[in-house]
């Protein structure tokens, strides 16, 4: 008896200088404050980028196991304010990603370290040394996606204009380039491509036409009606203001 109480004393007093266990990728579950984003904003449309191969590491990403996207229940819920807005005018949402698990972000910073692949450049930076991207602030270790309330999206014309498929291998054309030259998307032209990484991305950027301007204004303008704040240097990105995760990354998979 006296033996075993030692052993409990032991366990009690060394515990906490025991290595903790190995994270598995994608281990996590969804918590019960997510949900999929089509339950809540079925007429939203959705292009998924990650999960397919048309971003800027060409190939699908780690933690996308399903073209969905998921959110926080009140970023979703906010989505859908901003949507009711939009469909009186023959209008509606496109989202590019919202919630984007750590396996994610971490598959983007081996990306990024691979610097003899290229294979996107000519579409994605085509102004920037792959060497930079972490200096330059378009890649970093940890992401705001990751907390669940940050989403990427744009506004397509009512009813839905028709969008070429993207093939892998195909010519690629400067993201910064005119609409009418770049990969061509069923949105209203902002000015770029979606995930451009090159400054006419800011939103603010005096560098793009009136009418892209007028564009971005209205994403914004809406978006920040809702709750949302924009990023100053994609004009898709956006962030709920009262996220309810504002220090947590999860890694659970989009599935």
């Amino acid at each position: 008896m006296q033996r075993k109480s030692l052993f409990v004393l032991c366990l009690v007093l060394f515990c906490g200088f025991l290595p903790p266990a190995p994270v598995v990728p994608g281990a996590e579950k969804m918590p019960p404050g997510f949900v999929d984003v089509a339950s809540v904003v079925p007429s939203a449309l959705l292009e998924i980028r990650y999960y397919g191969e048309h971003n800027f590491v060409g190939r699908p990403v780690d933690g996308y196991r399903a073209p969905k996207c998921l959110l926080t229940r009140p970023a979703a819920e906010a989505l859908a304010k901003v949507q009711a807005d939009l469909a009186p005018f023959s209008m509606t949402l496109k989202i590019y990603d919202g919630y984007r698990p750590q396996a994610a972000v971490d598959h983007f910073v081996r990306w990024a370290r691979e610097l003899g692949d290229v294979r996107t450049k000519k579409e994605f930076y085509p102004t920037v040394d792959k060497a930079h991207l972490f200096r330059d602030g378009y890649i970093d270790s940890r992401s705001g996606h990751s907390r669940g309330s940050t989403v990427d999206l744009t506004i397509v014309p009512l009813p839905v204009p028709s969008q070429p498929a993207y093939v892998g291998g195909q010519p690629l054309v400067a993201c910064y380039r005119p609409a009418g030259e770049r990969f061509a998307d069923n949105s209203i032209d902002m000015g770029t491509g979606f995930d451009c990484f090159h400054e006419l991305s800011h939103p603010e950027n005096p560098g793009i036409g009136l009418q892209q301007r007028i564009n971005r204004l209205l994403l914004k303008t809406l978006m920040e009606k809702h709750g949302f704040r924009n990023y100053d240097k994609e004009w898709w990105h956006f962030t709920l203001k009262n996220e309810p995760y504002p220090d947590r990354y999860f890694n659970f998979p989009v599935e």
